[in-house]
């Protein structure tokens, strides 16, 4: 990325579009109505909430991030949303039982506005999905053209000057990459043929980069991470970022994993099983769709603690992950971990977690900052691949034949240097020899 020499102001209003009208979108929608009539705290969002230190410790300079970085305001913010159920955004929400009644009464009549868009979908990579508000065409090249026009009618009737798009949809069957996602010309030829290989998540994603519209994806899908989108998206200058939020279980395994490599302390075997009972548990109960998600969460232990270069700590670990549909639940998500441990002479050691999380609570902070940060990125002139975002991803997306970063600590470090660069401030090394000479 080239450092920007200016960043153009957020003027006007932007709009938030959200593929998936389901508890995650009704959730951050409600939130963000919430706090800007100062009615609920943005609690778990670095853009309403964080600060950054600027320049030496001693300088005691620590500003809120959205006052050094000029990011969109709340009060200008318009949402829309598709889906494949034509309920609108209060009727979710209180379907959802994410959020207390009387948060939702609050702005009920603003939530009834927001009516989904119909939907590009097809079963056959949601299994557990049965959609009735459903777009109808003869190939998948029509179906992009559908959301393109969607695109465009949004910005028209909202008055929104900038977009950017975060899916909240839900995990779809585990399906590869393959020839079909090489290049921009095989892709385009794939969605004449209706080829299997484009899945429905491809289609917001390829729909948008061509409309100018940043694109964040917050499933496991293969959405934005093969050859074609990166080249669409370099050519258009358009950012993309992905994928899978980074809200329960594997943001544990970011803060621990981390700790226990630090400390060269070894792992025998790491066993995680999660119970949830919403629209993502009832998807993830089909295993094509889990596959997705299994592939997603198995791959951090691997890049934290580099089992190739610490052989004798981490070479020889085993790691299990089981996700169960349990209706009862609902979005209250529990997550059991047990850690398989050995310190010093080998002897053996156990650690327990039991997480106890709110799924939606802690992906609205993350749909959030991922819309104010790619619409800010857009306004920078950056595009392409978004990796200083990584933060916000259990399978963060990196440039080919580079390892994705894992360690939270390193992404926040990364995440923050990005900003400080952005506006011509001093990265931060967290050396400190400057203090002592």
């Amino acid at each position: 990325m080239k450092q920007p020499s200016t960043i153009r102001p957020a003027t006007g209003k932007l709009g938030i579009l959200l593929p998936g009208l389901g508890a995650v979108a009704t959730t951050t929608i409600t939130g963000v109505l919430l706090a800007r009539r100062g009615l609920g705290r943005p609690v778990g969002s670095l853009t309403q909430m964080g600060t950054i230190r600027l320049g030496k410790r001693t300088d005691e300079r620590t500003p809120a991030i959205r006052e050094l970085i000029p990011l969109q305001k709340l009060e200008d913010i318009a949402f829309g949303a598709w889906d494949i159920f034509p309920d609108d955004a209060a009727a979710v929400a209180d379907h959802a039982e994410v959020l207390e009644k009387k948060h939702i009464d609050a702005v009920r009549e603003e939530l009834s506005q927001i009516r989904p868009m119909k939907g590009a979908f097809n079963p056959e990579y949601v299994k557990r999905l049965h959609g009735t508000h459903i777009k109808t065409a003869a190939t998948k090249a029509d179906l992009v053209e559908q959301l393109r026009d969607d695109v465009r009618t949004f910005k028209k009737e909202s008055g929104v000057d900038r977009m950017v798009a975060v899916w909240c949809g839900s995990t779809e069957i585990y399906i590869p990459p393959g020839e079909v996602h090489q290049s921009v010309k095989a892709f385009e030829a794939g969605l004449l043929a209706n080829a299997k290989e484009i899945t429905n998540c491809q289609l917001y994603a390829w729909a948008c980069v061509l409309e100018g519209v940043p694109f964040a994806n917050g499933a496991p899908n293969f959405a934005t991470d093969f050859p074609a989108i990166w080249e669409l998206a370099r050519e258009r200058r358009i950012p993309i970022a992905g994928k899978d939020f980074k809200t329960g279980q594997t943001l544990m395994k970011t803060l621990l994993a981390p700790g226990f490599k630090a400390r060269m302390l070894g792992l025998r075997g790491w066993y995680s099983t999660n119970i949830l009972g919403n629209r993502d548990g009832e998807v993830l109960d089909d295993p094509d769709s889990f596959r997705t998600k299994e592939v997603s969460k198995l791959g951090v232990l691997d890049t934290i603690l580099q089992p190739e270069i610490n052989k004798e700590l981490y070479g020889d670990f085993y790691h299990k992950v089981r996700i169960d549909y349990y209706p009862p639940r609902g979005d209250a998500k529990e997550g059991w971990d047990n850690i398989d441990l050995f310190g010093w002479l080998g002897y053996p050691m156990q650690m327990k977690i039991n997480f106890l999380c709110r799924d939606s609570i802690l992906a609205a902070p993350i749909v959030l900052d991922l819309a104010l940060f790619m619409d800010l990125a857009q306004r920078a002139d950056f595009h392409g691949i978004q990796e200083w975002l990584s933060f916000y991803f259990k399978s963060p997306m990196a440039a080919p034949k580079l390892y994705p970063e894992h360690d939270l600590f390193i992404q926040l470090m990364k995440l923050k240097n990005t900003l400080r660069w952005m506006v011509g401030e001093e990265t931060i090394t967290h050396l400190g020899h400057e203090y002592y000479d």
